[in-house]
């Protein structure tokens, strides 16, 4: 095969594409695959010394991107490539340890952190994935009892959001809650807005409100939601978003909103449209089953404790992604 490197198993790569987060590119070992063929415009390379694991937690550092800053011209950049000469890029230098033994007990720590972090990325996947066939399960006959269906508009009111100008937008006021706002199912409050302007008090929300993504440019990002956990002081929602609001005195139409059941009656006839949307109209159509208020209870109990075991666990996983990360700023000059 001609016109590719060959890499072997335990070799490294530049890549000089940069994108978010790697504006100088990254260097990667090969890892999973006995050897792989890469482009040319790709720099590859094998260590002489050093300890292989220590090096591949420097170059996840992006420490060495201070090197890499000095030897890439300023604007020398082609389709998405960094105009990095290989020879300048082997004349680089790094401050590392000289002694092995100091580099592969530090190899042996940022491996045991690898392995707790995986071990959590895969207990966060298995909730998720139980909790899905929870909804599943829930939401077709629960628990082999046929209960009556309904329609959604019979058990909830559907609230459009507020429409505000870009000269509405200010420093304080109302929050407005956006498609942003909604990470993983919860609330997020990274990415705020905040409208200078009267709001009604029916565009306001309220304990227990789902706010649902209804409108956007991205089929994914369309339907996903977030329950309101409490009565939340001047603040409304985006012309985008609808307030899904229960007649029911628990959780169960949020968890609802979460199931293969409701998904299958909202996409089921949604075309390629350039902005995807769920109207009124198709959540009227919408039906469900709806259990005595008792067995309700019970069932948005179990499956909330559930969406709090998931969200402990991802706070866990991302404490030990950002303890690793500290680590790595720390571990490298």
């Amino acid at each position: 095969m001609s016109g590719y490197y060959l890499l072997k198993n335990g070799e490294f790569a530049y890549n000089k594409s940069y994108s978010v987060g790697y504006d100088f590119g990254s260097i990667k070992r090969l890892d999973r695959y006995p050897m792989g063929a890469l482009s040319t415009l790709y720099i590859c390379f094998v260590l002489k010394r050093h300890e292989s694991d220590f090096i591949k937690a420097y170059f996840d550092s992006l420490k060495w991107y201070r090197e890499i800053y000095m030897i890439s011209a300023e604007g020398a950049r082609n389709h998405g490539l960094l105009n990095v000469p290989t020879e300048e890029f082997f004349d680089t230098k790094h401050y590392l340890p000289e002694n092995t033994d100091e580099q592969r007990k530090i190899a042996n720590f940022l491996i045991a952190i690898d392995k707790k972090i995986a071990a959590q990325q895969s207990l966060v996947d298995n909730l998720k994935k139980y909790k899905r066939g929870l909804l599943n399960k829930v939401f077709s006959n629960i628990n082999g009892n046929i209960y009556p269906t309904v329609y959604l508009s019979e058990v909830a009111d559907f609230l459009q959001g507020l429409t505000y100008s870009p000269s509405d937008v200010s420093v304080a006021g109302y929050l407005v809650l956006r498609s942003s706002n909604i990470q993983n199912g919860v609330l997020s409050f990274d990415d705020c807005v905040y409208v200078d302007k009267k709001v009604d008090e029916s565009l306001q929300v309220k304990c227990d409100d789902v706010i649902m993504c209804v409108r956007n440019g991205s089929k994914k990002l369309v339907g996903k939601t977030a329950l309101i956990p409490n009565n939340m002081a001047m603040t409304t929602w985006g012309a985008f978003m609808m307030i899904i609001r229960s007649k029911l005195n628990d959780t169960y139409i949020f968890h609802y909103l979460n199931s293969q059941m409701f998904f299958s009656q909202v996409f089921k006839d949604m075309g390629t449209a350039t902005i995807n949307q769920i109207t009124k109209g198709i959540l009227n159509e919408c039906k469900l089953p709806l259990p005595p208020e008792t067995a309700r209870k019970q069932i948005s109990k179990m499956l909330s404790s559930f969406d709090v075991k998931i969200q402990n666990a991802e706070i866990c996983l991302t404490t030990l992604v950002e303890l690793k990360k500290a680590l790595l700023q720390q571990l490298f000059i």
